[in-house]
């Protein structure tokens, strides 16, 4: 049976658009080559690295109900009107994004795609990728022409991992086509699931939508952290300072210190052009300070835990050390970048002996090691020398831990004022 839309790559991207797109009636398969998910979906439970609070196990099931269908066969490529490359990219150790999933994705496509296709892409590329690399890969596998044979956009995504607060169908959908009529192409299907769609001139303009947006949220948090680390020297309340400062109607918006920065939502450094092998020549300054500024929080953190340890009269080396959230944001399982593991990494070095607790990691290793996982929470806290909070999960109690535990440092500014002590 042919289908309206196939979304490719079944991950933190790819099932909000197939979840919309079954609700609005949109005939919808997904593709992921990994068997276990597929099989996962199929049996209406939501794969482990795909819980990040965007869908539940009870929503996959009424997908399925609907008549979404998770699949690994890529014959069923060839049979669709729409097809959306969802696949993941990450940033390597070069801070190089890694490209190789979008390139797989789009071979296994290539070679089905047949005239009229509408081609749109949403994994995380720099401006230029759709036309530079994804394009030549869909054209040589296919023998067509984007633009003319078929059509070809960009619009970057916009999930929120962890919150409902915005629905898929009320964010606004940027586009950018290689052509006005692959522009328009992607906003007719856009338009089935979207509430309103944003024009961009092309390909690029959508692609540095996404480097600008990234790199707004990363560049902000750094501000914060640096404050963070100021105000704590001079003896003023941060977290109060921030309280105050959203209440101007007018250029601010708050953004609030934490343990560092993680999550898919990498910043996008333009200098590094990995699919090209070629670069600017210069980095975006403020890009770069602030991967330094959040590169530095975690020993920032560890260096916080030491001094709190030794003002109550014990040293970090023997201490015990309950971690709580190892996540990297809250309410999801996601540990991508998390600053947790280098946090313990360090506490480890330091030779504390190390616990942690997550309702979303039932397993945690570190420098190859596990780590012990706390059965109750708050015998936990009591028993710990220190407790540290790295990411606030609805689930905790904060006012009870404050109580439980011996000494408590609150990364996250989340406990009631004057319970333990803040970042």
């Amino acid at each position: 049976m042919p289908a309206d839309l196939a979304v490719i790559g079944l991950g933190h991207l790819g099932l909000p658009l197939a979840q919309a797109a079954t609700a609005a009636g949109i005939d919808t398969i997904g593709y992921d080559p990994d068997p276990h998910t597929v099989a996962e979906l199929r049996a209406g439970r939501l794969p482990l690295e795909c819980a990040d609070g965007s869908l539940t196990a009870a929503e996959v099931r009424r997908m399925i109900a609907a008549g979404f269908r998770p699949t690994t066969a890529d014959a069923e490529l060839g049979k669709v009107r729409t097809a959306v490359i969802c696949a993941p990219t990450r940033l390597g150790e070069d801070r190089a994004l890694d490209l190789s999933a979008i390139g797989a994705a789009a071979r296994a496509l290539a070679v089905r795609l047949r005239p009229h296709t509408t081609v749109l892409l949403e994994s995380p590329v720099y401006p230029g990728a759709t036309e530079e690399y994804l394009r030549p890969l869909l054209e040589s596998g296919s023998g067509l022409r984007a633009g003319h044979d078929f059509h070809l956009a960009y619009s970057p995504s916009r999930v929120d991992p962890g919150t409902k607060r915005h629905g898929y169908a009320g964010i606004p959908k940027v586009i950018g086509g290689l052509t006005p009529a692959c522009t328009e192409a992607a906003a007719a299907f856009y338009g089935r699931v979207c509430e309103k769609v944003v024009r961009a001139r092309g390909p690029r303009e959508a692609e540095a939508v996404r480097v600008l947006e990234t790199n707004y949220r990363y560049v902000n948090v750094a501000l914060v952290n640096e404050m963070a680390v100021f105000c704590h020297d001079i003896g003023v309340d941060l977290w109060d300072v921030v309280r105050c400062a959203e209440t101007k109607p007018f250029g601010f918006q708050a953004f609030r210190p934490g343990p560092g920065v993680g999550g898919p939502g990498v910043p996008i450094d333009p200098n590094y052009l990995s699919y090209k092998g070629r670069s600017l020549g210069y980095p975006l300054r403020m890009v770069e300070v602030a991967q330094e500024v959040n590169g530095r929080m975690p020993r920032y953190v560890t260096q916080r835990c030491a001094t709190l340890l030794n003002e109550h009269g014990k040293s970090a080396r023997g201490a015990r050390v309950l971690l709580l959230g190892v996540s990297y944001k809250a309410d999801v399982s996601d540990q991508q970048g998390s600053p947790a593991r280098e946090i313990a990494s360090r506490l480890m070095e330091l030779g504390a002996q190390l616990s942690y607790h997550d309702p979303h990691v039932a397993q945690w290793r570190v420098m190859g090691r596990p780590v012990p996982r706390a059965d109750s929470v708050y015998e936990a806290a009591a028993a710990a020398d220190l407790t540290v909070l790295l990411q606030h999960h609805r689930t905790y109690d904060l006012q009870g831990l404050a109580v439980k535990a011996q000494l408590l440092l609150d990364t996250r500014g989340a406990t009631p004022a004057g319970a333990g002590y803040r970042l």
